[in-house]
């Protein structure tokens, strides 16, 4: 890390952080509780909210927020609200993700949506159709939570066939979380299924930050966006449409995401290469509808 960087790093707990994981939890037992009375969709809305917001804040906790030590950060996000992910699993992959000369590549990038030319090629028709659906920012959403997931478990099942160390541990630990967290949803005057939907509402939230996230490009830095969005969805993604800011300084936390790209945006702008919008209405407007890459990774063949 830069030295002028150090200015932006946490000193002691992060108290802010702290407070939003609480409220995050709050918010999302006062939504079980209070709103069913009132609508099942806002209760819906509401639920999805929290879930998008839980997610990007099991996100800042492993790496390393708000406590300086791992296991209370763990502890604190043991919870699964948005249902779908083991937190390890998360914790692995991303981590992985962060090796930023693998970005984008379709075996090394556990987050890469590109697939091998050569696989793509092989693929049965239905399976093309579903991809490029997927590609369009409408079928991310809409698709992308439940394509997502039956991937993901798939190679994580296929994994854990073949002995890699930790997949099943991880999984037991999901289901220990889940099981208090479906046990307050049936408490509550809540329908599970409201709360189910919720979770998946969470999750495609979340696709809309991870839709072009990341571009094929010859330069590492180049591969990874900025969306210079000030509003509700920077909110809820927690600053980290200021990606290449986050790949560049990890440890940063994502209140001093904006302060940090406003002091050095030029400088982020060249590492990237120019690749931001100015919100994510721009980004609705281009790929509602159309898919902003190709499926099969356009510089594979280049050796990327």
């Amino acid at each position: 890390m830069s030295e002028g960087c150090r200015d932006y790093m946490p000193r002691g707990v992060e108290w802010s952080t702290l407070a939003l994981i609480l409220a995050c939890h709050g918010g999302w037992l006062a939504a079980l509780w209070l709103l069913p009375s009132v609508s099942p969709a806002l209760t819906v809305a509401a639920v999805g909210l929290m879930a998008a917001l839980h997610s990007s804040l099991t996100h800042e906790a492993l790496h390393g927020h708000p406590f300086r030590s791992r296991w209370l950060n763990e502890a604190l996000m043991f919870f699964p609200l948005s249902l779908a992910i083991p937190y390890g699993r998360f914790r692995d992959t991303h981590l992985a993700h962060h090796e930023d000369e693998a970005l984008t590549d379709p075996y090394d990038d556990p987050e890469s949506n590109f697939q091998d030319p050569a696989v793509w090629a092989r693929l049965p028709g239905w399976r093309k159709v579903l991809l490029r659906i997927n590609n369009t920012l409408l079928g991310r959403v809409v698709l992308g939570p439940l394509m997502g997931q039956i991937c993901f478990m798939a190679g994580d099942w296929r994994q854990a066939r073949r002995g890699v160390p930790g997949i099943a541990r991880d999984w037991i630990l999901h289901v220990l979380g889940l099981v208090p967290v479906i046990w307050v949803v049936l408490q509550s005057p809540a329908p599970l299924w409201a709360a189910v939907l919720g979770a998946y509402l969470g999750l495609a939230i979340l696709k809309i930050r991870t839709y072009l996230e990341h571009r094929a490009h010859d330069t590492a830095q180049g591969r990874t966006v900025v969306i210079e969005d000030k509003g509700p969805l920077a909110f809820l993604f927690l600053n980290n449409n200021l990606h290449v800011v986050h790949h560049m300084h990890p440890g940063v936390p994502w209140h001093a995401l904006p302060r940090l790209y406003r002091t050095r945006r030029a400088e982020f702008l060249a590492a990237n290469d120019g690749y931001v919008y100015r919100n994510y209405l721009q980004v609705f407007r281009n790929y509602l509808l159309r898919a902003k890459d190709p499926v099969p990774h356009p510089l594979w063949q280049q050796g990327e």
